[in-house]
């Protein structure tokens, strides 16, 4: 079965190189029970460690089972290790975390077969240890963690059986059941090779091979290797896992590990909980802002142009606005009737009056517009309802009313079909305008409208208006619609060349709403970027948690590589714990941005928004995290040779 010829193996110690082996050569054929006996520093553990694919020689040549493998890889002498060998350990290298059936099972994680449940009772009843399944190292003895051991290093039904001091630590009575646990393994066909420093232990082999300073001294067989000896035959593999079936076990084996260590991951989960919900809620309250800040913006028209007078310069001194450039009713029909794609029109005038209802009085805007600004800026009456043009005609003294000069002077009670004087002349109210909010120069829920000629001719004595609105059928027609209009009206008020600049104001609600909504976009993205942060922050505390991980769990990961596992199995583990912390940690998040969005809308009465898009956003970024984050760790992790990871301290 096995072939060594002048092998060396050669430690580099600093400076110093240190002979571990200086040429070994011997043959193990099946069946035999060989013991490797010699003082510390002998050599021997290194050689068991070489027999059993856990390290690689210098030099020399090491056949198994016919195939030279010392040239063999890392992933390639896995496979073997897998297969053929089982290797039981001095320090037993049981996991804490699992029980002792788990850790029996623990190989078949990486054979890609589902029987290691019953295979590992089988084996546990045949060390004695089934009722004691359920229990974890910590609560079984020495000969019992042993016996977990000897039984995790058959699950793979391994031809050759490896022990280095397997009695070592045991008192005597663990001692005799281990020894005779493994002269009957040796009954049943397994070739086994037992490292010791007893000969008492020694003798109970049927070969003894003494070493001294990494050379063989003797070799001697004390017990006939029996010609009609039992050629053991492994047995056909369960059916293999599907692919995802062995994500799934890396996946659950993920979770008992991150849940074996809740603080760290608890610790670990934190930053990426934090920096998601930051990352949710500043997107959400961003996004709140935008759209009521589009809400607010669409109330004030679309397609809209507004006309105003200008302040023009007599004599170098600016005169007041509308002084020589009145607009009046017949320039709002003209533009109608010559300016293409207008659909509707609106001049209007405004000032301040005091509003009174019985012992209480308001100062507020007073604006008088013609029965189409309504359907113009978005002003149709919650309650009651708009006046009409025959309102208008007749100069009734009818008024519609915002939220606030209702809050003011009527409380809780209903306004509608009430008097109230403005400038100390009656008006009763008809309608109550729809809600819009205030910025922070102007509440646009503070406000009366009374009808375009009563509020010319009854309240402000004017025979102008002050603006024009004008609503477009389409935003096309908005290209170079402003210099129309300012070339019609400077033609129609013979407005000097030299004073043209100053004479009339047009402005572009479409432009002034873009520009807004951009710089609300903006700080939505700025507000994200500023909690994306955090998540990143969150990313860089999971590398150098899970750093520690891998430094703390050495032993395991050459533990794992020790009972087949190969880089990318190992790759895998690490991987999906990081990817678990930062998923979990991400899905905690998402809970935690909306409630904290919702405290947010409701104490401090903030517009916020959740979108399904940034709760996507998130948690992508979390996974994402969790991958980029998790992949130096893990790959550190499976670089690690498993012989030096096993001796770690």
């Amino acid at each position: 079965m096995i072939e060594v010829d002048n092998i060396k193996k050669i430690y580099q110690m600093g400076d110093n190189k240190v002979e571990a082996l200086r040429g070994v050569t011997l043959k193990i054929e099946q069946g035999d029970f060989v013991a490797i006996l010699g003082p510390s520093g002998s050599g021997k553990s290194t050689l068991s460690h070489i027999l059993g694919l856990l390290d690689t020689p210098t030099s020399g040549s090491f056949k198994l089972l016919g195939r030279e493998v010392s040239g063999y890889t890392e992933d390639e002498l896995a496979l073997l290790r897998r297969n053929e060998t089982g290797f039981i350990f001095q320090q037993f290298h049981l996991l804490p975390r699992m029980d002792a059936r788990a850790n029996v099972s623990l190989p078949k994680l990486y054979t890609g077969t589902n029987s290691a449940d019953s295979r590992a009772e089988e084996l546990l009843d045949m060390v004695g240890l089934k009722p004691r399944m359920h229990h974890r190292p910590n609560e079984l003895s020495g000969g019992q963690q042993q016996r977990v051991a000897i039984a995790r290093a058959l699950i793979n039904q391994p031809r050759i059986l490896l022990a280095d001091e397997p009695t070592g630590n045991l008192d005597s009575k663990s001692e005799k059941d281990i020894l005779s646990v493994l002269v009957d393994l040796n009954s049943k066909g397994i070739t086994i090779i037992m490292v010791t420093h007893e000969e008492e232990i020694g003798k109970k082999a049927k070969r003894i091979i003494r070493m001294r300073d990494g050379l063989v001294q003797s070799d001697e067989r004390i017990k006939p290797l029996l010609q009609d000896r039992v050629i053991l035959k492994k047995e056909k593999s369960s059916v293999p896992q599907s692919e995802w079936r062995e994500y799934l076990e890396h996946l659950k084996e993920g979770f008992r590990s991150l849940w074996a260590n809740k603080v760290r991951t608890g610790l670990s989960m934190l930053g990426i909980l934090i920096g998601v919900s930051a990352v949710v809620a500043m997107l959400a309250i961003g996004r709140g802002a935008q759209k009521s800040i589009e809400e607010q913006l669409a109330s004030l028209g679309s397609n809209l142009l507004i006309l105003r007078p200008g302040a023009v310069r007599v004599g170098g001194v600016f005169q007041e606005a509308g002084a020589t450039t009145r607009l009046t009713l017949e320039d709002s029909k003209a533009l109608m009737q010559k300016i293409p794609g207008i659909k509707a029109i609106a001049p209007s005038v405004r000032s301040r009056g005091q509003v009174t209802y019985l012992n209480k009085n308001w100062s507020t805007q007073v604006l008088g517009v013609t029965p189409g600004y309504s359907q113009m800026r978005a002003s149709n009456p919650d309650k009651g309802r708009f006046f009409t043009e025959e309102e208008n005609l007749k100069r009734s003294r009818v008024a519609v009313v915002g939220v606030t000069v209702v809050k003011e002077l009527f409380d809780e009670k209903n306004p509608l079909g009430e008097w109230i004087k403005i400038n100390k002349t009656s008006y009763q109210i008809i309608g109550i305008l729809p809600e819009k909010g205030a910025t922070s120069w102007r509440d646009e829920d503070d406000i009366v409208i009374v009808p375009l000629f009563t509020g010319m001719f009854r309240l402000m004595g004017k025979n102008y208006v002050d603006s024009i609105d004008m609503e477009f059928e389409d935003a096309q027609y908005l290209n170079g619609a402003e210099d129309k209009v300012l070339n019609l009206m400077y033609s129609r008020k013979r407005v000097p060349v030299s004073q043209q600049q100053e004479a009339f104001d047009v402005r572009n609600m479409a432009d002034i709403q873009e520009a807004v909504s951009q710089t609300s976009k903006t700080m939505g993205i700025l507000l994200g970027s500023i909690a994306a942060i955090s998540l990143l922050v969150g990313g860089i505390g999971i590398m150098n948690i899970m750093l520690v991980s891998v430094t703390e769990r050495t032993k395991e990961i050459g533990l794992r590589k020790a009972i087949g596992a190969r880089k990318k199995d190992i790759l895998q583990q690490f991987l999906t714990e990081s990817v678990v912390v930062s998923a979990v940690g991400g899905l905690l998040g998402i809970l935690l941005g909306v409630l904290v969005t919702m405290l947010f809308a409701f104490f401090a009465e903030w517009a916020t928004s959740v979108s399904l898009g940034a709760v996507l956003l998130a948690f992508f970024f979390s996974a994402s995290i969790g991958i980029i984050f998790g992949i130096y760790p893990a790959k550190k992790a499976s670089m690690l040779q498993p012989i030096e990871a096993l001796r770690y301290e």
